[in-house]
């Protein structure tokens, strides 16, 4: 049980750094199942605390992610519309690559804000920008807590494998 449950770990862990960068994977939590996961096996490292504390660290995270876009969009200007684009341009910039999740955000609320037509284009750079730096704040907490759980899901994998041997 506990060799299913490490690989169940790691493959939660890994997916759970994708959803770092993909929107719709919910990418701390899946990481966070991962160190609950190990938490279950024979030969666990992680203590109840420790469980305790990153459930608590990956709820925030994953709370930040819904506020931080609208927090910055309004420090920035936006209106409805150049938040709707920025939503809809970071799921539309998920098909390009890199370069696309950076600037999905950025081009998307620029349009939602230039079709709306009440911002000059000053302005609604300014939104995208907000929009791109609320994108990457988000992502890099994820990125943060999720490479620190797979840290813990890695080092715990090698705890329970070499106690097998």
């Amino acid at each position: 049980m506990d060799i299913t449950l490490a690989i169940i770990a790691v493959v939660a862990g890994i997916i759970g750094l994708i959803g770092v960068i993909v929107p719709v994977l919910p990418g701390t939590i899946l990481s966070y199942a991962g160190l609950v996961c190990l938490y279950f096996t024979t030969s666990t490292t992680i203590t109840i605390t420790e469980l305790i504390i990153w459930g608590a660290i990956s709820v925030i995270v994953m709370v930040l992610d819904y506020i931080l876009p609208g927090y910055f969009s309004q420090k920035f200007g936006a209106t409805k519309a150049g938040v709707w684009g920025a939503t809809i341009g970071t799921i539309v910039g998920i098909f390009f690559g890199v370069p696309g999740i950076l600037l999905g955000p950025f081009v998307g609320a620029v349009v939602g804000e230039k079709i709306n037509g009440k911002l000059t284009t000053e302005q609604a750079l300014k939104v995208g920008f907000g929009s791109m730096i609320s994108f990457i704040v988000g992502s890099g907490l994820k990125l943060v807590v999720g490479a620190i759980l797979m840290f813990y899901i890695i080092k715990d994998v090698i705890v329970i494998f070499t106690s097998m041997l």
